[in-house]
């Protein structure tokens, strides 16, 4: 059965019960008429009374030729009829007719002999309008030769799905003859396209009347069995003159040339995206392991399943780093990223873990040589030049790590490391595109790598000798009990030059100093290691505290581009009070026991090095039991709050229980100091005792 439900016939085969009729003949209104020896009309169809505009009434049992020819043509007429009758042999041919209203048509006539039962003589003739069967004709005409000569893959398939037609340009795109299509589905004639959806999409098709244009499809055809090759495909229903459902019209344009511009198109564009993506991701700081993870985030999942970013130990270091051909490489991993869990992510050297890779590893090659290194299609015996050992090359193994690329990390003119990338899920080999996209990712992070990898190396000297120059002093010294802390900055920032000190002096009097050199780095800590030499210089001549930042202030101007605060104070336990100056630093927090903590009023002053302006000495009173707290700018001031803010935050932590002073030191740079502050923190905390 049809998909309308009517039977149809297969091919050649026996028709399975009645047929519907096509409609073609109610289009071409053929008449039929049946005419005895004498030339008079015994049968009369309903199309002949539409045609002459005669009833059956009015034409039977009159003479043909009175009523359907024209008087022009009543003698040929007569003797083209009694030729028919004498030799049996048909004719056909156009001449006008006269209808009934008078008007005048031309026809198309076919006239043949026949003969009844008993050997009666009759013809019978069959008409139709001229300009009708011309209309036909040319129709039919039009679309055998567009079909033929279309550029366009067309067919027609029945409401089984089987092909009935093709046209040439269809049998030279699926590489298959026409006669080999005929009767057979797409199935048997293409099985290696998807064959499922285009049916499916067909018989939606068949069933709504609703047109579907422009289905892609991807597959492989006898044409070119090598290849893969698009389609567009675009289904109509077909339907005769009444509506009886015939099948589908198929056309087929071949877009593999627009398909594979699209893909490498998109392919560009993924590459810029994923370029973009790393130019703002990779380099938002100066921390070396962070920049290496924002190169691995970038690398996965777009170019890799699992992607390591190493670098060379000796690079690590501050030192140059060449390999000869048989030295192996000595690697820091200092990023690991995966898209999902495997064994292969096992098998990666973990951040900060230090690896030596024999000089046969692929990796080795890559940092020795300094150009890419790619396995496409990775077979087990590669495997071993990948992997660090056996056991990690038998869990790349089980991981299914069937591609390989690593690209070397080059930044002014050296080897820093490498990219390595792996494909496990990815079914793709790495390609040419790959290995390009690649590269441009290695070029861009290896210069933000060797920034922070500077950058970190000279952070590290200036905090080695920031803390090289900060004192290790006792837990009590003189009247005092003292705790202290040094944070240093962000790893985004610099090392500043914030300082403290904590100088025993004479008659058990301690003086305790906090300062803060403006700027940053190595320049920076070697300011303070000259004002906190100086300071400990004067302290010791017993010098009023103004008296002695005013020598402190000498000192700066002499230091080229150096400003700074400090805050000194000098405590006698015997007269329990401390006598503080300050030079533009933030004010110490005393802390008395029943009391709210509050912040010293004192003259502010300028900083150091400004030059010109007189400090004063204030004179505090400090009980046995009370404490001062002395800090540097970094623990209180933020980008997003204001200072006053700030330190009514201070104050109220310091507004609780009676801490022991290494806790409170921790309660505080915990609490106030933000991860993201650029700037050192000093703290100092001291308590007065009853003198011995």
């Amino acid at each position: 059965m049809s998909a309308t439900g009517s039977p149809v016939a297969e091919g050649d085969g026996p028709v399975r019960g009645a047929v519907r009729p096509t409609g073609l003949l109610d289009v071409l209104g053929v008449a039929s008429v049946v005419l005895d020896a004498e030339g008079r009309i015994v049968l009369w169809s309903p199309q002949a009374e539409e045609l002459f505009g005669y009833t059956a009434q009015e034409a039977l049992g009159q003479f043909a030729a009175r009523i359907m020819v024209h008087e022009q043509y009543l003698d040929l007429v007569v003797k083209l009829f009694a030729d028919v009758m004498a030799t049996g042999e048909g004719w056909a041919g156009a001449f006008p007719i006269r209808r009934k209203d008078g008007g005048t048509r031309l026809v198309e006539f076919r006239n043949m002999r026949l003969l009844d039962d008993r050997g009666d003589v009759y013809a019978l003739g069959l008409a139709a309008d001229q300009s009708t069967v011309r209309s036909l004709e040319r129709d039919v005409a039009l679309s055998t030769r567009m079909i033929s000569q279309s550029p366009i893959g067309l067919a027609v398939l029945d409401t089984d799905m089987r092909y009935v037609t093709v046209n040439p340009t269809l049998e030279r795109l699926n590489g298959v003859p026409a006669e080999e299509h005929i009767g057979r589905t797409m199935r048997e004639v293409l099985p290696d396209i998807d064959v499922d959806a285009v049916e499916a999409a067909a018989r939606g098709v068949l069933e709504t009347g609703r047109p579907l244009v422009d289905q892609r499809t991807m597959g492989r055809t006898p044409a070119d069995p090598e290849d893969e090759h698009a389609w567009s495909v675009s289904l109509y229903r077909l339907e005769d003159a009444v509506g009886t459902v015939l099948g589908v019209a198929a056309s087929v344009v071949d877009i593999t040339e627009q398909h594979r511009a699209a893909v490498e198109a998109e392919a560009a564009r993924r590459r810029l995206a994923v370029i973009a993506d790393a130019s703002a991701r990779i380099g938002t700081t100066l921390e070396l392991d962070r920049t290496a993870r924002e190169l691995a985030d970038v690398a996965v999942p777009e170019l890799a399943d699992i992607a390591a970013v190493d670098l060379l130990e000796a690079v690590v270091d501050g030192r140059r780093s060449s390999l000869g051909p048989t030295e192996p490489a000595v690697i820091r991993a200092l990023a690991v990223r995966a898209d999902h869990a495997s064994a292969a992510l096992d098998a990666a050297d973990q951040p900060g873990q230090v690896a030596r890779y024999g000089a046969d590893r692929l990796v080795t090659e890559c940092v020795r040589t300094g150009r890419p290194v790619m396995v496409a299609e990775v077979e087990e015996a590669d495997l071993p030049r990948i992997a660090r050992s056996p056991e990690a090359a038998g869990l790349l193994a089980r991981a299914g790590v069937h591609s390989y690329l690593a690209v070397p990390l080059i930044a002014r003119g050296e080897v820093l490391g490498a990219l390595d990338l792996k494909r496990t899920r990815n079914p793709l080999p790495f390609s040419e595109d790959d290995l390009l996209l690649a590269r441009e990712l290695a070029a861009r992070a290896a210069v933000q790598i060797d920034n922070a990898r500077w950058y970190q190396n000279a952070r590290d000297t200036a905090l080695t000798l920031q803390r090289s120059l900060l004192p290790s002093h006792p837990p009590v010294t003189g009247g005092l009990e003292v705790a202290s802390r040094y944070q240093p900055a962000g790893a985004t920032a610099e090392v500043g030059g914030d300082w403290f000190d904590v100088i025993p002096l004479d008659g058990c009097k301690t003086a305790l100093v906090v300062g803060d050199v403006m700027g940053s780095g190595i320049n920076a800590a070697a300011t303070m290691g000259r004002l906190r030499t100086a300071t400990n210089t004067l302290a010791s001549l017993d010098l009023e505290p103004a008296r002695l930042l005013e020598h402190l202030d000498r000192i700066t101007q002499d230091l080229e581009h150096s400003i700074a605060t400090c805050v000194y104070a000098v405590h006698d336990p015997h007269l329990r009070q401390c006598r503080i100056a300050n030079a533009g630093h933030l004010p110490p927090v005393r802390l008395r026991a029943g009391r709210k903590p509050e912040l010293l009023d004192l003259p502010t002053g300028a900083p150091l090095g400004v030059g010109g302006v007189a400090f004063s000495t204030t004179t505090v009173d400090l009980e046995p039991g009370d404490r001062l707290v002395f800090y540097t700018d970094g623990l209180v001031e933020t980008r997003q709050h204001p200072l006053d803010e700030r330190l009514d935050a201070l104050l109220d932590l310091l507004d609780g229980p009676d801490r022991p002073l290494e806790e409170l030191c921790d309660l505080l740079v915990r609490t106030l100091h933000q991860p993201d502050n650029s700037d050192d923190v000093a703290l100092l905390i001291a308590r007065a005792q009853q003198p011995s």
